[in-house]
């Protein structure tokens, strides 16, 4: 479990039960991070499955998910002093976006592929030189077989 940071189910859950005291969106190179109360504790909305606090390009874009998917709608504090719209790293800007993409595409041209490959069996199937054996009949021969080599161990 994170020590530094505070997820967004966890947050989710204390909203539910009236357990934010405040909430502050703070100024970053490159963009904004939110800054939670609770009880006694301040910890910084992190990312998933990282202990890294979270950050938006866009102060109306964070301010929309503590909105929408937070249902936090009272923020106590803005703090612009740190914020720079210039990312802090140089390069790409979500590397992780990219490896979705390329992810997303290999499977949209395995699909594709698939699908092409399920089109030359269904031609094949009405092709009257190409001879499908039932079901049925497969299984009535290897019941014959299997009664065979059953026979041919006892002896």
């Amino acid at each position: 479990m994170s020590t530094h940071t505070i997820d967004t189910a966890t947050v989710k859950r204390l909203v539910e039960a009236r357990a934010i005291r405040g909430a502050a969106i703070i100024g970053q190179p490159g963009g904004w991070s939110v800054l939670l109360k609770y009880g006694m504790e301040e910890r910084p909305l992190g990312i998933q499955r990282a202990d890294r606090p979270r950050l938006w390009r866009s102060l109306d874009t964070c301010v929309d998910y503590l909105k929408e998917e937070l249902h936090i709608g009272r923020i106590d504090l803005v703090d612009a002093t740190q914020h720079s719209a210039a990312a802090s790293l140089p390069g790409k800007s979500r590397p992780d976006a990219a490896e979705r993409m390329r992810n997303a595409f290999a499977a949209a041209e395995h699909d594709r592929w698939f699908r092409e490959q399920v089109e030359i069996g269904l031609q094949e199937a009405d092709d009257p030189a190409t001879k499908w054996i039932p079901h049925e009949e497969v299984e009535r021969q290897f019941g014959e077989l299997r009664e065979k080599l059953r026979k041919q161990i006892s002896q």
